[in-house]
């Protein structure tokens, strides 16, 4: 069985207005009323259908998704999907939640906004200290010089209502149980279609362009730290907002030092005998300047030494962190004849006081073994 068009019911073209859709049906219904035919079934019929057409053309929502889907939009089992408890319903639901976002006017707005935009840039532990100005290179959809950003070569409004949405910019349709809302695939979410589009840009009054960018990164940043650049997202679709541009920062390994949120850590090696006799050691500072940091005599590997205010500048705050030398002692691997000589006469001259740590460590091993 061949299903009418609700259109042809009506007698008017797709793109009628409100006010045709009306008088049309009012037409039809007082001449084909069932008391004016005597109860002839097939003019009941006609009037049933002619009343089922109006009530879906006359709703903006429910003729969108006619528009988009047929018949097909209502067919959930029998009853009308779009009545109280469905169409009405999640849409007096979603108005309820999210408030404006969801009336005509947010959708528009929302669906032709541009798009966020990401970009990772990599720093020098020294720019990240400083702070850098960055020039970068952004290939993103930008305003349309052709048309400036109208969507067409005309200088008068050309845009007009797009009849799929009715200027909603999204088209709903029920499946099963749910209600599904999908951008416009007419107007792509503007709510507006364009006549004498602009060659360049398709009417989006957007094209894809190259930018370049001067990028001031704040002195503190971090690994992972995200800065916002708002308006240099994509453009929106013809005059709409633009999204944002989004910069992670990476950092790039550094040959001294690691870092732990403000403080500068260094894994400094020493022999043997600046452990057991101190020294020093000196480390180029993040800044320029020379930490000289003293090693105490009798250091153990593993101890950190601590040079309070030389580490990384915090962000969005004052002072610095520290730089920390873990101290790591090297055991000599290469030594010569006369190093070994030396060593060995030493070792005839320990008592076992020289390093508590090792001389109660195989006391209790002895204590183990029963003394």
């Amino acid at each position: 069985m061949v299903e009418q068009d609700y259109y042809e019911l009506l007698g008017v073209a797709r793109g009628a207005d409100d006010g045709a859709i009306k008088a049309a049906y009012r037409k039809l219904a007082k001449e084909h009323h069932p008391d004016r035919k005597n109860g002839c079934k097939e003019s009941e019929a006609h009037f049933k259908a002619i009343n089922e057409a109006y009530d879906v053309l006359k709703d903006p929502n429910k003729r969108a998704a006619y528009d988009r889907f047929g018949k097909a939009a209502f067919q959930n089992g029998g009853g009308d999907p779009f009545g109280e408890a469905g169409f009405n319903g999640f849409s007096d639901i979603f108005s309820t939640i999210f408030g404006d976002f969801m009336d005509q006017r947010g959708q528009q707005q929302n669906a032709a906004r541009g798009a966020d935009l990401r970009y990772d840039i990599q720093l020098t532990l020294e720019e990240a200290f400083n702070g850098v100005d960055k020039e970068i290179t952004v290939d993103a959809l930008a305003r349309c010089e052709a048309c400036e950003g109208r969507g067409c070569t005309r200088t008068d409004n050309c845009a007009a209502t797009c009849g799929t949405c009715r200027g909603m910019g999204k088209v709903r349709a029920q499946q099963g149980f749910f209600v599904v809302e999908r951008g416009c695939p007419t107007c792509r979410g503007s709510g507006e279609v364009i006549s004498d589009p602009c060659s360049n840009c398709e009417g989006e009054g957007r094209a894809l362009n190259r930018r370049h960018l001067s990028v001031k990164i704040p002195a503190g940043v971090d690994e992972g730290t995200r800065i916002r650049i708002a308006g240099e997202g994509e453009a929106g679709v013809r005059g709409a907002s633009s999204g944002d541009l989004y910069m992670f920062v990476h950092m790039k390994p550094h040959p001294i030092y690691a870092r732990e949120g403000t403080n500068l850590i260094a894994d400094c090696p020493v022999t043997f005998t600046t452990a057991a006799l101190g020294g020093s050691i000196t480390l180029p500072g993040i800044d320029g300047d020379k930490v000289e940091l003293k090693i105490p005599s009798g250091i153990q590997s593993g101890e950190q030494l601590r040079h309070r205010g030389a580490g990384m500048t915090v962000l969005n705050g004052r002072g610095r962190g520290d730089v920390v030398a873990r101290i790591l002692v090297e055991t000599p691997t290469r030594l010569s004849k006369e190093q070994k000589k030396l060593l060995e006469e030493f070792r005839e001259t320990e008592t076992g006081e020289e390093c508590p740590a090792a001389k109660g460590f195989f006391s209790r091993v002895r204590d183990m073994f029963g003394g």
